[in-house]
């Protein structure tokens, strides 16, 4: 594998074009996602480090189905297509693993369609920020505070809403004392309120 920096917004993929290998992160964070017809983001899904991307096309021969960039700061090793699959037929292990990630991205994005269908921006952005400080968590020495390290614009293409709806809400959410929030960071002071919030059952 051949280890590469990436900063914000820069991309790993593009949705529609062909494989050449997988990507491993490393550090950081990856947002893989789809754009309408009116070229806005959607986001379907957050990646944290020890997570692959791409493979799911290589493994059925097709085109990238969405597309994948730099949350924050990351370095990602990349493994060509070949070295991958020689493994992949040599290792029970990586089918087994593979197996178990595609299942809990299948289970994630099938609950966020149904779960965000249904629900109203305020009640999809507790239920975003409540996975998100999850997904931050990991990286978060013990004794400190979680940090969700994201800007608003990102925020608003994984809620499915605009900029300023979520600013409206995030506002509302620092007045009521859920939460604080310090240029791009956002620190959940009540996760049990943003629960009650997002009418999650």
């Amino acid at each position: 594998m051949t280890e590469k920096q990436y900063e914000k917004g820069d991309v790993l993929f593009r949705e529609g074009t062909v494989p050449s290998g997988i990507f491993f992160i490393k550090k950081g964070k990856i947002k893989k996602y789809k754009l309408d017809h009116d070229s806005k983001e959607h986001i379907i899904y957050v990646a944290n480090p020890g997570e692959l991307l791409g493979y799911h096309a290589i493994l059925s021969e097709e085109r990238y189905p969405d597309s994948a960039a730099a949350l924050e700061e990351s370095v990602i090793a990349f493994i060509p297509k070949k070295d991958f699959l020689d493994t992949l037929q040599e290792s029970k292990v990586l089918s087994q693993r593979l197996l178990k990630t595609l299942s809990h991205e299948f289970a994630v994005l099938t609950n966020s369609i149904s779960v965000f269908a249904q629900r109203s921006v305020r009640e999809r952005l507790a239920i975003m920020l409540i996975v998100l400080r999850e997904k931050f968590k990991a990286e978060t020495a013990e004794g400190e505070e979680i940090a969700i390290n994201i800007s608003r614009n990102d925020l608003a293409n994984m809620v499915g809403t605009a900029k300023e709806n979520v600013v409206r809400f995030l506002k509302e959410f620092k007045v009521a004392g859920i939460l604080n929030a310090n240029g791009r960071k956002i620190f959940v002071k009540d996760v049990k309120k943003l629960v009650e919030i997002s009418n999650y059952s």
